[in-house]
């Protein structure tokens, strides 16, 4: 039993570092003149892998709100359909009416209000980009009052987030006018995500309804929004519902080409797919600043494309990527050896394959079809 028990404790230990990790520390923030109590979601792995830097999600009603977007960031980024990510909440329990307050005149915030708000942008940002390997993407994500209260660091000359996830939002007035006139001259990719549900007062319907208008009219290439009405949900339970579907709009990008993307999408391009392919994962690179390998799933779907619209010329530089991705498989040699094949060098195209048969087998592609191509090739032109 003793025996067990150790054991069972060692495996527990062992297993820390791979797991989230989640901590709670105290601020002293001279703009609030007081303490505050943040909750802080590491990656897995965060500490053995001392190079990375993560995307940042501050959440704000950290004391409810943290867990629900904490537990879907850590769900989302283990099947790779987003980066690991930092997540930081803010706890304001008893203090949520103060740090939102705003002007009824101009719907800025003013006293408590404009002191959270220094608080957020002057104090907690720096002291987490300080302490921890905050890259350059960071979303922000409220609900209620919260959820407007986010806006204001959208108003920033410099917005402080290039995401924000804005949930049933008790908007202040001149949000209507603020929100899409900023949005509409955003010089940079921003994503913004509303969302509601018919459950919410009538005010916050309204509100959120003329404002999904207005945002949804505009022309403006570095905006990336999506909106959700939900049908069931309360005002308290739809944070559970917006947040992975924010997550997944927000970080579309990096998740493997999808059977939709690929019908509706690549099948459908005037350009070419391996170009499609590289921008891709250049905007994987320019947004959340991770140099992502290129996914097995992406390489096939590309070269399925290929096949299809019979656009064989771009199987070349398919091949040249492949083999920089993945040197010690066949997959690089195949697709060269198709684009040879199909644009009139048959030597080429047997060489190519009869050279990748040593490689490592990959996605679907044996030796023996190297191979049996090689051979066929040779029958067929008595090399």
């Amino acid at each position: 039993m003793k025996k067990s028990a150790l054991f069972f404790l060692v495996l527990m230990l062992s297993s820390v570092s791979i797991i989230a990790q989640v901590k709670y520390e105290n601020i002293q923030s001279s703009k609030l003149g007081e303490e505050r109590q943040i909750k802080i979601q590491l990656p897995r792995g965060y500490e053995s892998n001392t190079e990375a830097t993560y995307p940042l999600f501050v959440v704000l009603d950290g004391d409810y709100m943290f867990e629900a977007v904490a537990g879907n960031v850590d769900y989302f980024s283990y099947w790779e359909d987003m980066p690991q990510a930092i997540v930081v909440g803010v706890n304001q329990f008893g203090k949520r009416f103060d740090d939102t307050l705003y002007s009824e005149q101009n719907s800025l915030p003013i006293e408590t209000g404009a002191a959270f708000f220094e608080f957020v942008g002057m104090e907690l940002m720096p002291y987490l980009e300080r302490n921890f390997r905050v890259g350059n993407f960071k979303v922000a994500v409220g609900h209620g009052e919260t959820a407007n209260f986010i806006n204001y660091y959208l108003l920033k000359p410099q917005p402080l987030f290039q995401s924000y996830i804005v949930i049933s939002p008790e908007l202040a007035p001149n949000m209507l006018d603020y929100v899409p006139s900023v949005l509409s001259k955003i010089g940079t990719k921003t994503f913004y995500y509303l969302a509601n549900t018919k459950n919410n007062s009538s005010s916050i319907l309204q509100m959120t309804t003329a404002l999904n208008d207005d945002i949804s009219a505009l022309d403006n290439e570095n905006l990336v929004y999506d909106f959700d009405s939900f049908e069931k949900p309360s005002h308290y339970s739809v944070p559970t519902h917006a947040i992975p579907s924010a997550i997944e709009g927000i970080f579309k990008v990096f998740r493997p080409i999808s059977k939709e993307e690929y019908k509706e999408v690549i099948l459908e391009l005037d350009t070419s797919p391996v170009l499609y392919l590289k921008e891709k994962y250049q905007t994987i690179l320019d947004l959340f600043g991770i140099e992502k390998k290129i996914l097995i799933n992406d390489f096939r779907a590309i070269a399925a494309a290929i096949e299809k619209n019979e656009l064989f010329e771009y199987y070349e530089e398919l091949g040249k990527m492949a083999r920089k991705e993945y040197p010690e498989t066949l997959l690089g040699g195949y697709y060269l050896g198709r684009f040879y094949e199909e644009t009139g060098e048959p030597k080429k195209a047997m060489r190519t394959y009869q050279s990748a048969y040593t490689l490592e087998e990959i996605a679907g592609i044996t030796k023996d079809e190297v191979l049996e191509r090689a051979e066929l090739i040779k029958q067929d032109f008595g090399f």
